[in-house]
């Protein structure tokens, strides 16, 4: 093989798998017919868990110079703006990165780009996919330059980043299951824009109409987006003057110019298997849904943080490689019930129904007070932020359901962050973790029968970590399995990727 992996497409979800691939030493290359990384903004919103995993990787410091804080939303009806709702930081507790980020794909992608050229990595720029074909031990896939000229580099695996019109995926024929919808949207990065709290998330449905804003970096720069009429014209300058226009009759909101136009419809997709053999997809390749909530991206940036873990534990770690089919079981899950949810939230918010109306009109102006005074302090500051900052996601792991059929709090969750516990993750290896006191020689013992570290940190009373006992954490964060001292090492053993049986 001339390498072990080939990412093709130098997207957020691309660069996120390759700058992890650099970091662990897994050989790779990244291809991706463009010259450059992406110059439009794009996807704007940033998740405290791909925070988290930018942390993991060394570059939080890089991103938190660059974010921007999504302060408040501003609900609203038509041309009037109701009382904003404060975030603060509503995550507190929960993450070190507890309030509501934005930042553009565009910035993503140079800050990942970066991140590889430090590690001694670049990006094949200019670089397209033609064609896969399986060879003993991987594949082959041809490639072809600008200038014409093709050849093939053969791999162990291949990795689909390329969008959600993935050439690699076609190739393979999975089929990309789902729906369009008929409604054409535009987004535009809006340059001296009147007419809303440019500080603050702007949400503000109209009879038949909606404008959602988000702050960029800039005074009074904000992205719109915003319904097209149909019949509208071809002609984007022509397009972005009508939408000017009609936003500023139903809404009041003005703008001076725009850096950046774009239409598109809603898809809600998801492909068939995010595995075939050695081809993976991920990021767009493999689902794509409704912008509601700012999901796609940091998605797409968790699988590859996903993904390149289950590398490390067959390339690195000599696992078999039937370990990576643990990526589907995982992130396909998650895919599926981000397009349900996404759905749901854009049908209501499009919905021409006479009720959906109504509730369009009146919610913000009737919950607002009570949004304003209570729901940032309890169910957004805990669940709604969990699953909204993708905290909350669930593997389907053998201990994470009880006998009796519930759910366990915290087998097949990401560890919970304890103020010190997540500096252990950089270390990118399976580890154990205990919260509480701990007699040492136990520990000792541990470490010995399963040749992996064991911290223990301060009880965490306000976490469901349970002092006394122990929990087997994956490199990526996520906790494997639980049990108390006289069962670990048995119960352990049985999960790490390269043992099913305790040696002697």
């Amino acid at each position: 093989m001339d390498t072990d992996v080939i990412v093709v497409g130098a997207g957020p979800t691309g660069l996120m798998l390759a700058a992890w691939l650099a970091e662990l030493e897994i050989d790779a290359v990244i291809v991706d017919g463009k010259h450059e990384p992406t110059r439009e903004s794009r996807a704007i919103g940033l998740q405290a868990r791909s925070i988290e995993i930018y942390d993991q990787l060394g570059v939080a410091d890089v991103v938190m110079q660059n974010v921007r804080e999504a302060p408040a939303a501003r609900p609203g009806y038509g041309r009037t703006m109701f009382n904003a709702v404060e975030f603060g930081s509503i995550g507190e507790g929960q993450t070190p990165y507890p309030q509501l980020y934005i930042l553009e794909q565009s910035r993503n992608e140079r800050i990942l780009v970066d991140a590889m050229k430090v590690r001694g990595r670049d990006v094949e720029w200019g670089t397209t996919f033609v064609a896969i074909e399986e060879v003993d031990g991987g594949v082959s896939v041809r490639l072809i330059d600008d200038a014409g000229v093709e050849r093939a580099i053969t791999a162990r695996y291949v990795v689909a980043a390329d969008g959600a019109s993935s050439p690699v995926r076609e190739s393979q024929g999975i089929a990309f299951e789902g729906t369009t919808n008929d409604e054409i949207f535009c987004v535009i990065d809006a340059v001296g824009i009147e007419g809303l709290d440019v500080d603050a998330i702007n949400i503000r449905p109209s009879e038949s109409d909606m404008l959602l804003t988000f702050p960029m970096e800039g005074e009074k720069h904000a992205r719109v987006i915003t319904l097209v009429s149909d019949g509208a014209d071809d002609d984007q300058d022509a397009l972005e003057a009508a939408v000017r226009e009609r936003i500023g009759t139903v809404f009041g909101v003005t703008w001076k110019s725009h850096t950046w136009f774009a239409t598109y419809r809603v898809h809600h997709r998801v492909a068939e298997r995010f595995r075939d053999g050695a081809v993976f997809l991920a990021g767009d390749a493999g689902h794509v849904h409704s912008p509601v909530g700012a999901q796609g991206m940091n998605t797409g940036l968790q699988d590859a943080h996903n993904l390149a873990f289950a590398f490390a534990d067959v390339l690195n770690n000599g696992a078999d490689d039937s370990i990576l089919d643990r990526y589907e079981t995982e992130r396909m899950p998650v895919a599926r019930h981000l397009i349900e949810t996404t759905d749901r939230l854009f049908s209501f918010v499009t919905s021409p129904d006479p009720v959906a109306r109504t509730l369009r009109r009146i919610g913000p102006r009737l919950l607002g007070p009570i949004i304003t005074r209570v729901v940032p302090r309890t169910w957004v500051g805990n669940r709604g932020f969990g699953y909204l900052a993708q905290l909350r996601v669930r593997y389907p792991f053998s201990g994470s359901v009880h006998d009796d059929g519930s759910r366990d709090d915290i087998v097949g969750r990401r560890l919970p962050w304890t103020g010190r516990n997540f500096e252990a993750l950089r270390s990118l290896r399976w580890q154990v973790h205990e919260y509480g006191t701990v007699n040492p020689s136990v520990v000792s013992a541990l470490e010995r029968e399963l040749g992996c570290e064991v911290h223990v940190f301060a009880a965490a009373p306000d976490t469901p970590l349970v002092a006394g006992e122990f929990y087997l954490v994956r490199p990526d964060g996520y906790v494997v399995a639980r049990a108390h001292a006289s069962e670990a090492a048995s119960t352990f053993a049985a999960e790490l990727p390269n043992r099913r049986t305790l040696e002697g």
